[in-house]
């Protein structure tokens, strides 16, 4: 297993670099988002587990702490692509395993890392502060777990399952949804003390579940806020239409879609053939496993308020396109499985024929334009990178240390990290009492010599409130660009 390593840490490592020197690994905004919520664990007024929110899962953000304390690497969101390259190289090291023993084919194992590691949507997301990365890892790593445990029923193979479960039910909410179905593939596959085997991995699986639920229970006394709290994805999409609401054909279609524009043309058709090969073999439970990522995909645009959009259909556009890597596992294993059907002596043949045909898209188009996920965050990234650059070259002339900052948490903190000013001279909504209390009352509570607006949010209700109360601020800078809102920054009169 740890054979494949090496080429996939230095396939990550070049992807890495690449995007990096380009100036795209925050392109994504939730990229930058991940990036800071990860800085102001530690650099923060009130720092601790409460930066972490209550929607996005912690682990990727745990994971940064260790890079992002360094100032170089956090202003330049190398921070956030640390964890998810290694993320990575770990996550193929598991499938490699997984896929040698269900499949029993060594060049079988081979072919799904080459098919999942070349593709460079899977390159792109694993080169920056996202969570697929590390969702990846997660669920490898508990399909080799399980797979184990079926050829061996040993019981560290139960504490292994566990373990990743954990890891990827503390990473993304998909985690949550396979518990149960592991659950029952362990109860129908132990050998001995089936009951208690299958008790045991649900147990500690459900304690990654049970600690997020009392973590938003103990910071808002809501144990589902990350559900329907005011931050959930149903709360964002607030009842709007979208394609696919309610309608199972268009969500398949919009799903469907996705991932072939993720996987690419040839990968996504190859897959689909080789379910068939992965069948043949009785690799039923690889199968079933990595079918029940698009399902929960499927469930999320159907009823939980999780659009696609898609250039190529209504409304064309680009939003969420990376949820068609969920395909990625059952297409790259289902692949591997046509090899692991072919003659020995053709298996070498069959894997260069199986590889090229998935990677010639993006050879024939070298472009990362052809990439959906950088297409994705280029597009729906370019006002917010600029007013962030204009911003931030405002406060890099004039701001001083100890000046401080008040702005609501959002898009805005990309300001502050291209500017260098630390997070714990800023006010923000993660800082409560004190942020409500300088919403509420500035008069009373706002000390920050500047205050940041956008969009109408809370920091502008503030402003003015500061009008008729005190203290006084000036409009000193508003920064437009197409496609955004003005952006507004105050400097309080001295």
């Amino acid at each position: 297993m740890l054979a494949v390593l090496p080429p996939l840490g230095a396939v990550v490592s070049l992807a890495a670099w690449f995007f990096l020197s380009h100036g795209y690994t925050l392109s994504y905004g939730d990229a930058e988002a991940h990036l800071n919520i990860a800085r102001g664990i530690l650099d923060s007024r009130t720092p601790g587990l409460d930066q972490l929110g209550t929607v996005w899962l912690p682990v990727p953000h745990l994971l940064m702490i260790p890079f992002v304390t360094r100032d170089a690497w956090w202003h330049s969101g190398l921070a956030g692509a640390l964890p998810s390259a290694i993320c990575f190289a770990l996550a193929g090291v598991f499938l490699f395993g997984a896929v040698r023993i269900a499949l029993e084919s060594r060049a079988a194992a081979c072919v799904a890392v080459a098919l999942f590691a070349l593709n460079p949507n899977v390159l792109y997301l694993s080169s920056i502060p996202m969570t697929e990365p590390v969702m990846f890892l997660g669920f490898f790593g508990l399909l080799f777990a399980t797979v184990w445990f079926r050829r061996t029923g040993s019981w560290w193979a139960i504490l292994l399952a566990a373990f990743f479960s954990n890891w990827a039910s503390l990473t993304r909410y998909e985690g949550w949804f396979l518990i149960p179905f592991v659950t029952l593939y362990i109860f129908l596959v132990a050998r001995r003390d089936r009951w208690f085997a299958a008790g045991l991995f649900a147990a500690l699986a459900s304690l990654g579940p049970l600690a997020w639920m009392a973590h938003n229970g103990w910071y808002t006394g809501n144990p589902l806020d990350f559900y329907n709290g005011p931050y959930s994805a149903k709360a964002i999409q607030g009842g709007k239409y979208y394609p696919g609401q309610n309608e199972w054909l268009k969500a398949w279609l919009y799903f469907r879609t996705a991932a072939w524009w993720c996987a690419g043309a040839p990968l996504y058709w190859i897959g689909a053939a080789g379910i068939l090969a992965a069948l043949w073999k009785r690799a039923f439970w690889p199968v079933a496993l990595c079918a029940l990522l698009p399902v929960f995909y499927l469930l999320g645009i159907h009823g939980q308020g999780n659009p696609i959009f898609l250039p190529d259909l209504w409304t064309r556009s680009y939003y969420n396109t990376r949820y068609g890597l969920a395909a990625m596992p059952l297409l790259v294993i289902a692949g591997a499985a046509i090899v692991a059907c072919t003659p020995r002596a053709a298996r070498t043949a069959a894997a260069v024929v199986l590889i090229g045909a998935a990677v010639a898209p993006w050879i024939y188009y070298p472009h990362a334009d052809s990439w959906i996920c950088w297409k994705e965050s280029r597009v729906n990234s370019d006002a917010r990178r600029e007013w962030t650059r204009q911003a931030a070259d405002f406060f890099r002339d004039r701001y001083r240390p100890r000046d401080g900052v008040f702005l609501s948490f959002g898009d805005q903190i990309g300001i502050l990290r291209e500017a260098r000013i630390p997070l714990r001279e800023v006010l923000h909504v993660g800082n409560n009492p004190a942020f409500l209390a300088a919403v509420n009352r500035p008069d009373l509570f706002l000390r920050e010599r500047w205050a940041v607006t956008l969009n109408g949010d809370a920091i502008d209700t503030a402003m003015v409130r500061t009008f008729l109360r005190g203290p006084q601020y000036t409009l000193v800078k508003t920064v437009v660009v197409k496609g955004a809102g003005p952006v507004q920054i105050y400097e309080r009169t001295p």
